[in-house]
């Protein structure tokens, strides 16, 4: 009996590797299996893809990028802390609380 069914392996030209440790955090992109450089956003694997002479349509496209050890919005370890935010302040010590903290004029 032969099973009409089949396992499809993609063989992407773009391979984007796990994330590697650093500030910040990168991952390795690959094309056609030759190292290109660091992307720190999908933008940079788009960059480098366009550099190589290739059009990416849909990220999510096995056929087009191979995703390893995460997704296209997998950019960090999970051990950095997040970047400091600079925090909004409602009251200006000199001045006391804003009258209104949608105007930020008082």
């Amino acid at each position: 009996m032969t099973e009409s069914a089949y396992l499809y392996m993609a063989k992407p030209r773009i391979t984007v590797l796990g994330v590697q440790p650093g500030h910040p955090p990168f991952r390795i992109v690959e094309i056609d299996g030759e190292v290109v450089g660091k992307a720190k956003t999908v933008t940079d694997v788009l960059d480098a893809a366009a550099m190589a002479g290739i059009t990416v349509h849909d990220l999510d496209d096995p056929d087009a990028v191979r995703w390893v050890g995460g997704d296209k919005f997998t950019w960090r370890t999970g051990t950095e802390p997040f970047p400091e935010r600079k925090q909004e302040r409602l009251v200006d010590p000199a001045q006391g609380p804003l009258a209104d903290p949608g105007n930020a004029t008082g």
